[in-house]
């Protein structure tokens, strides 16, 4: 088990520049983002590779992430800030973008697969393990024939802009849930009804 004084890694996946700052692939880096903002604190460039904030949430030590590397390299930057700041893989929480999950839904989990996220495949081959915690944030499937690539790497439509910050705010919320109850509490909380 951890130990007590151990801090808490959100990791945002995402990446880097103003080119992908409002795509679906993003909604990682705008959740931590949204965390930063409720702490009163601004990234800075940490030398594990990423940008960092360093606060608490209720009382929690905890470290926000948004590595620098391009999403399917995101595994060097995570393990170097989980050596940095002696955090255990139960400690660790991954926000990312779900193809397979409806828009704006939420599901939280331990373990699993990557289920083709490259951002994920890279983690849990640089952690050496895929018992982390994912925050998934569903951004849907793309329409027709496109791509999955190239969707991932497009805007959000308007409509779905129009309610990308409320999406965006419950998924802080869980978080939140995550680092000072558990994985349960959380669970019951932001799924859906039918899927606990």
């Amino acid at each position: 088990m951890a130990a007590d004084n151990a801090p808490w890694l959100v990791l945002g996946l995402g990446n880097p520049g103003p080119g992908y700052a409002a795509t679906r692939h993003n909604a990682g880096f705008m959740v931590v983002d949204l965390l930063a903002e409720r702490m009163g604190a601004r990234f800075k460039a940490h030398r594990g590779g990423a940008d960092v904030v360093e606060g608490r949430i209720g009382g929690t030590r905890v470290v926000l992430a948004k590595p620098k590397s391009f999403m399917n390299l995101s595994g060097g930057p995570a393990a170097s800030l989980r050596d940095f700041f002696k955090v255990p893989a139960e400690r660790i929480a991954v926000v990312h973008d779900e193809l397979d999950l409806p828009y704006g839904t939420l599901r939280l989990k331990r373990g699993g697969g990557d289920n083709g996220h490259n951002g994920l495949r890279s983690i849990s081959k640089s952690l050496g393990t895929r018992e982390y915690l994912r925050v998934r944030f569903g951004i849907g499937r793309p329409p027709g024939r496109q791509d999955p690539a190239d969707f991932v790497l497009k805007p959000f439509s308007s409509a779905e802009n129009k309610e990308l910050p409320f999406h965006v705010d419950r998924a802080a919320d869980a978080v939140e849930s995550l680092v000072t109850e558990s994985l349960e509490a959380a669970q019951n909380r932001y799924h859906p009804p039918d899927v606990r």
